[in-house]
């Protein structure tokens, strides 16, 4: 009785002690990875070191064949892990400077003789230098819009006015200038640039002189160009 008193304390001691044991090594070691040798698991730490219990004994999971628990934990040769790949850097997209532009306006009076459509020498002069200046120009259409006085009629007056405008046209385009950029209207003598006031008298000369403003095409035009 005595003797199986002493083997069974004997061995309740020895389990007490190894789970103890196990305790005390899961304390002391965070599990990172599981790793095969030789057909037997053992369970290492994340530094790679094979984890022990408090009694120098290798800790193994249940896969393999029942490992020795005498065996030296130094013949257990640790794992490799390759470092997790690191992600590709994004491509960096440097954007194209654009190149700086300004925003500008050219336009063109061009006055007419009474009752006349004819250019004379100082529009065309005013004309080849609005050419001059919408060259390299990102624009819209050039507006030309041309104007009669009030002398005449109104049917006679709205036809002159186109013919100005027409004139004006066939001048910008003979310079070069798109027929289809160049969009034109007529008003007659409707919207005179001088007051009924200022121009009261007869059809006689005074009067035709007063009324220069009103016989006119003017001409505009908008856009953006490149600052040199």
């Amino acid at each position: 009785m005595r003797n199986s008193f002493t083997r069974k304390h004997t061995a309740l001691a020895a389990a007490c002690a190894l789970a103890l044991g196990v305790f005390s090594a899961t304390a002391n070691a965070q599990i990172a990875d599981i790793a095969s040798i030789d057909n037997k698991q053992r369970i290492v730490d994340t530094q790679g070191a094979v984890v022990m219990s408090g009694f120098g004994e290798c800790w193994h999971t249940g896969y393999g064949p029942a490992p020795s628990w005498t065996a030296a934990c130094g013949g257990l040769r640790p794992v490799a892990v390759a470092p997790a790949a690191a992600p590709a850097a994004a491509p960096v997209v440097v954007a194209a400077a654009l190149p700086a532009t300004e925003r500008v306006t050219f336009d063109a009076n061009i006055l007419f003789d009474s009752d006349k459509s004819a250019i004379r020498p100082a529009g065309r002069d005013k004309l080849d230098q609005f050419v001059t200046n919408i060259r390299g120009l990102e624009s819209q259409s050039i507006m030309a819009v041309g104007y009669a006085d009030r002398m005449g009629t109104d049917t006679s007056n709205q036809a002159l006015s186109q013919q100005r405008v027409d004139a004006v046209k066939a001048y910008l385009v003979g310079k070069g200038v798109a027929s289809s950029r160049v969009q034109t209207s007529a008003r007659g003598e409707m919207q005179p640039t001088t007051l009924p006031a200022e121009c009261k008298d007869a059809n006689n000369a005074t009067n035709v002189a007063c009324m220069q403003p009103d016989r006119h095409v003017f001409i505009e035009v908008s856009g953006n160009r490149a600052v040199n």
